[in-house]
């Protein structure tokens, strides 16, 4: 942004159109094409986990966790351990507050690779196991909710 003391000049930024729902790469648990949706309505993005566990390695502690459940079928049963995490206190969709981890981890969509945080979360009973937050749409994507898959229908047409 520049100003000139009477006006705000915001510099124009293309932004890439996303659907409603699409599909995401995990590269860190050897996930490809995850099923998401597109929450506007969320801050933060989340992802569905199982055995969520802090463990202490050389005197310092690590979070453990597999992303999805065992029952899905892109689960990997990788476990990522990381010495990266916070506890925040987040608003469920139900108005309720509880801690949540929440760790940074790589995302592909139309085909470039960002470090996003995801709060780790059991969405067993959801649709889709991964929500996209504002916190990572802003200033990257513009949503258009009557479209889909965008990104998927992009690798397809590539390859």
């Amino acid at each position: 942004m520049q100003s000139d003391g009477r006006t705000m000049v915001v510099r124009k930024r293309s932004l890439k159109t996303i659907g409603i729902t699409d599909r995401i790469d995990l590269p860190d648990a050897d996930i490809l094409g995850l099923p998401c949706k597109v929450d506007t309505g969320a801050d933060t993005s989340a992802v569905h986990c199982e055995r969520i566990r802090i463990k202490e390695i050389n005197g310092k502690d690590h979070l453990a966790f597999k992303l999805l459940d065992r029952h899905h079928p892109l689960y990997s049963g990788k476990e990522i351990v990381t010495d990266q995490f916070k506890e925040k206190k987040v608003k469920s969709s139900f108005g309720d507050y509880e801690y949540r981890y929440q760790v940074r981890l790589r995302m592909t969509i139309f085909g470039r690779n960002y470090k996003v945080a995801f709060n780790l979360s059991n969405r067993k009973n959801m649709k889709y196991p991964v929500l996209i937050g504002r916190r990572f749409l802003t200033n990257k994507f513009v949503v258009d909710v009557s479209k889909h898959n965008l990104s998927s229908d992009l690798n397809k047409s590539t390859s």
